[in-house]
């Protein structure tokens, strides 16, 4: 394996990792803002189960979103391959 292909997986390993991330923090920490809005308004699991979702379900859209443009790039840089010839 040569320096740019562990260039490249270390990089995949740090997107993977800082994606799985905002996807359980982000939700927990809003969650957790409606839970301190619902104690205070006392609404309890009002606030907690609406901005817990919300976040969440802008994080999944967030991550399919960029994997889409990611793969609509691949698939382009493969495209735009195709014509050349390998020459050694």
């Amino acid at each position: 394996m040569n320096d740019n292909d562990r260039r490249e997986n270390v990089k995949a390993t740090d997107d993977g990792f800082s994606a799985a991330f905002e996807m359980i923090v982000t939700p927990v920490l809003f969650g957790l803002l409606g839970f301190f809005i619902d104690s205070r308004v006392g609404t309890y699991p009002v606030f907690t189960l609406v901005l817990g979702f919300v976040v969440l379900s802008y994080e999944v859209w967030r991550l399919w979103s960029r994997y889409s443009d990611d793969m609509d790039a691949e698939l382009e840089a493969r495209r735009a391959g195709y014509g050349r010839e390998v020459t050694s």
